[in-house]
């Protein structure tokens, strides 16, 4: 199973880790240096606010604070630092917008704290005068403070966001053992992982972890993959199998031949794939950005048009700038940049956890509006290699059955067709360790078969029609091939020295899961289409037996994109292309949505949007019902993002004032933007608590 056919030639043999581990490092600087920030922050509002006891609470309520600490001059000290240290990225990420001449949150929290602490100077410096005037000359430092410092608790909770729904990748990380068992010379030696080479002999003993990607030499185990393919349990391991790296030995020894490590190897790029579709956007995230966009100068304007409106009407320059700074407060939608984001990154990594990787944000969108699922036959529906399913020696043979399959095997031995390879492993598994004969003459004959010398004798192996065509009579032959042909097989017919002496039928038999994960896909209301190269009797055949009505058969591979086009073009999309084969790669591309399984081949990988890491079909369904839920999930962030601020701006615009005198005070108007970022990260995290129906185990 790989992932990347063509890793980066660049990359250093840690390039997977390590590059996790310097995001590891990034974030733990920016939350360290977050924390340092609110925790100043904190301290110094907390101390604000009692500082603005007396104009909060009134004349008898601050008899215990000194008069040096409530002055307007002492709020001024402690409020400074708050704005232009603790919330300067505030600052800069707004006056970076005004550059591009545009506006964004920052713009708003910017705005509203930033005229606010204006205001509160300008009374501070001209105490006297607005008193001269006649002019109330309250500050509100408080508000200010309090408003930056609820917006970095809020940015504080993202950053601890991302650093969870990272660690599921981090836990993979540290499953990978720092050292090596490897074999030198024949003697085994302990060395760091990032010394290995491809390769290498590692040598595993029961309960130890595999070091890296490799395929067994000798020995037979079972291991525990659950971490990377989402099965919880143990698959069988025996020499030519694959073996992954980070996954768990649990019984028996085994050596294994190393061939990818660092970078290359199923879990670096599991990592890699995982942080691109964390970091990648969704449609519905850029068109929340478009919202922004146009939301941000209505919102000023709105504040600017409630300044203006209630200094004519109150002549009170300071009320005006309260609605002023209460408007572009309550009004930023910061809780939208989190919206969709987190809700991606839990996704990805709740998906990952359970064996789907998403390539991008938009694979994950684009799954859950799903119509049409076609799914390729061969290595996806079935298990993509063909097994002798039946046997029979013929009447009117002469052969012993040991002789008849150990020239058999002989002559397919040579020949490169799949069905060749099926027959001579069946062979061998009943002949055990007998050696086969020599074969000379051999040819094989392009679409009927194979024939060559075996001790003097003319062997051929070939299709019924072949031998029609050579004259020998076939007519006994009609119903054992008319039911195996009925059972989807292929038959293959030994004849030697003119006589029919034996018969295969060899099948690419269905995984264990395909019915199940077919019958799951249909109760989430899609239709579903198998896709085949095969004869359109053998197809249906395979069709039916998991449950399939609509088959597209004797298609060849340079034509199912063409098919999935034709889907589309019908109305019948979003469409996802299932498949694992090289051919299947053009329509795994064309499909809105292509789907390969991790245990098919690089190409088809690489062309496809989600990648079922364990090959389990159920998976289509797993990633599908994912996808619906994270949707949902970002529609329910979207509704807590702009809910609070939207139901504000009448009131922080004084629309009640003149009826009820109600004033909302921009510190109020702080909490409930922050309290709107803090709904929607609890819903995003929510996610994380998405469990997948059990998947049956898949067909290895």
């Amino acid at each position: 199973m790989t992932i990347d056919p063509n890793p980066s030639p660049c990359c250093h043999q840690e390039a997977g880790p390590a590059s996790v581990q310097a995001m590891d490092r990034d974030l733990a600087r920016e939350l360290t240096l977050l924390r340092r920030k609110v925790s100043v922050a904190a301290l110094l509002t907390t101390l604000v606010v009692l500082a603005s006891l007396p104009h909060m609470l009134g004349g008898g309520h601050h008899s215990w604070l000194p008069p040096w600490f409530t002055s307007p001059w002492t709020q001024l000290l402690l409020t400074t630092p708050v704005l232009f240290w603790c919330g300067a990225d505030f600052f800069k990420g707004a006056f970076s917008a005004f550059r591009q001449h545009s506006a964004d949150m920052n713009t708003l929290v910017a705005a509203g704290t930033g005229i606010a602490w204006l205001t509160s100077l300008f009374t501070t410096l001209f105490h006297q005068v607005l008193i001269g005037e006649g002019l109330p000359a309250d500050v509100y430092y408080e508000s200010a403070a309090v408003i930056l410092t609820l917006v970095l608790l809020g940015r504080l909770l993202e950053a601890r966001a991302r650093g969870q729904t990272s660690a599921a990748i981090r836990r993979l990380l540290q499953l990978q053992p720092p050292t090596a068992r490897v074999l030198r010379e024949g003697q085994p030696i302990e060395i760091p992982v990032s010394q290995v080479v491809v390769g290498d002999l590692v040598q595993v003993r029961p309960g130890e972890k595999i070091p890296t990607d490799g395929v067994v030499s000798e020995g037979r185990s079972w291991v525990e993959e659950a971490m990377l393919t989402g099965e919880p349990t143990a698959v069988a391991k025996a020499a030519g199998d694959s073996v992954i790296g980070a996954s768990i030995n649990r019984s028996g020894s085994f050596c294994f031949r190393v061939s990818r490590v660092g970078g290359d190897t199923v879990l670096a790029q599991i990592v890699e794939l995982v942080r691109q579709a964390q970091s990648s956007r969704t449609r519905v995230q850029r068109l929340a950005d478009q919202v922004v966009g146009w939301f941000v100068p209505v919102v000023i304007a709105l504040a600017v048009t409630a300044f203006v409106v209630w200094f004519l009407i109150s002549g009170n320059p300071v009320l005006a700038m309260l609605f002023l700074v209460s408007v572009l407060v309550i009004a930023c939608p910061c809780a939208l940049g989190l919206a969709t984001p987190t809700s991606i990154m839990v996704a990805s990594g709740k998906g990952a956890e359970n064996g789907l990787i998403f390539r991008s944000a938009e694979a994950l969108e684009t799954a859950g509006k799903l119509r049409t699922i076609v799914l390729d036959k061969t290595g996806t529906l079935t298990r993509g290699q063909p097994e002798v399913t039946d046997f029979e020696r013929l009447a009117g043979g002469v052969l012993p059955a040991d002789t008849l399959l150990a020239l058999t095997a002989a002559l397919e031995f040579r020949s490169e067709h799949p069905l060749a390879e099926a027959i001579v492993a069946y062979a061998r598994s009943q002949l055990k360790d007998s050696e086969l004969p020599g074969v000379e003459g051999f040819e094989a004959v392009a679409g009927r078969g194979v024939q060559g010398s075996i001790g003097g004798q003319q062997v051929r192996v070939g299709t019924p029609r072949w031998f029609e065509e050579l004259g020998i009579n076939t007519a006994t032959l009609k119903p054992l091939v008319e039911r195996l042909e009925l059972a989807a097989c292929s038959v293959a017919v030994v004849v030697v020295d003119g006589r029919l002496e034996g018969c295969f039928g060899v099948a690419d038999p269905l995984k264990p899961t395909s019915a199940a994960a077919v019958a799951a896909l249909r109760r989430l209301g899609l239709q579903v289409v198998m896709l085949s190269g095969d004869a359109r009797r053998s197809a249906e055949v395979v069709a039916a037996q998991v449950g399939i009505e609509r088959v597209i058969a004797e298609v060849r591979p340079a034509d199912k994109a063409a098919v999935v086009r034709q889907l589309q073009q019908k109305g019948e999309g979003p469409v996802a292309m299932v498949g694992d084969g090289i051919n299947d790669a053009p329509a795994l591309a064309q499909a809105d949505v292509g789907i390969a399984m991790g245990t098919g081949t690089d190409v088809a990988i690489a062309a496809s949007d989600i990648t079922l890491i364990s090959g389990n079909l159920a998976g289509v369904a797993a990633a599908i019902e994912l996808s619906r839920q994270t949707m949902a999930n970002i529609r329910q962030n979207l509704f807590f993002a702009f809910a609070y601020n939207v139901a504000g701006l009448p009131i922080a615009a004084g629309v009640l004032f003149p009826i009820t005198g109600w004033l909302l005070n921009p510190m109020i108007a702080g909490a409930a933007m922050a309290f709107s970022s803090v709904s929607v990260l609890t819903n995003a995290l929510r996610l994380r608590r998405y469990r997948p129906a059990p998947l049956p185990l898949a067909s290895r």
